[in-house]
């Protein structure tokens, strides 16, 4: 199975000004109305990763200054995505965003106050991360030149953060499992969900609803064999996205 590494590799050379006939108008009327939900999402969402990466350091705190760190660039995310709203004269939609991130978001805070950190991991640094990846690479080659510059710079960062949810979940596995398991049986097919909510405003910015699937399955599974998960454990977990 293809690395992570190999897979930014090949997405981000993909992604070429050859491709500028088949860019969306970016001054539609309906390109601002369903950005305004998607830029919104990924303010949002780079905001939910830094609060999530602060909490998950008081569960690690011999990892603090490193996962801080983690958390000080998703900071550093948002204000990039905010710009490429800006640029566009567009109003980023944040109550929608928030309703958009809320069942994650509270399946973050009640493994977090039970001090499930692998569930925290989990929907952080994985599937969350899994998800921005994979969104990112089919958005960058769409996007305007200005979003582009500041979206290939920010999956640049995805991947430390993925790889830091894989390096503790590798060497924990032993003793993790089966919360592990457990936890994507309930939050994987929120990542489904959260995809076809935006299906519509993702195909107004030429982003395919079927692609978008298909990368998240492919860094998700990824990421479990990097974790040390075999083929079928893999195929089970995964068939948690089937609903």
């Amino acid at each position: 199975m293809q690395t992570l590494e190999s897979k930014k590799d090949i997405q981000l050379e993909g992604s070429t000004d050859n491709d500028s006939a088949n860019l969306p108008d970016f001054t539609t009327d309906a390109y601002k109305d369903a950005y305004s939900r998607i830029n919104a999402i990924v303010i949002e969402g780079e905001q939910e990763a830094y609060d999530n990466y602060i909490s998950i350091a008081t569960l690690l705190p011999n990892d603090s200054e490193e996962l801080t760190k983690l958390a000080k660039m998703e900071l550093k995310h948002k204000r990039g995505f905010t710009a490429c709203g800006k640029n566009l004269g567009v109003e980023a939609d944040m109550p929608f965003a928030k309703e958009f991130f809320s069942k994650l978001h509270g399946n973050f805070q009640m493994a977090l106050k039970d001090g499930n950190l692998t569930t925290c991991l989990l929907i952080q640094a994985i599937l969350i991360e899994a998800f921005a990846i994979s969104a990112y690479h089919v958005y960058i080659r769409v996007a305007d030149p200005f979003a582009k510059k500041i979206t290939q710079g920010v999956v640049n960062d995805e991947y430390l953060h993925l790889n830091y949810g894989e390096k503790w979940l590798k060497e924990n596995l032993h003793t993790c499992k089966d919360e592990l398991i457990a936890a994507n049986k309930v939050n994987l097919p929120l990542i489904k969900k959260m995809l076809d909510q935006v299906a519509e405003d993702a195909a107004t910015l030429s982003m395919d609803k079927e692609e978008l699937m298909e990368e998240f399955m492919i860094a998700y599974q990824d990421a479990l064999l990097e974790m040390g998960l075999d083929n079928r454990e893999i195929a089970r977990m995964a068939m948690a996205a089937i609903v």
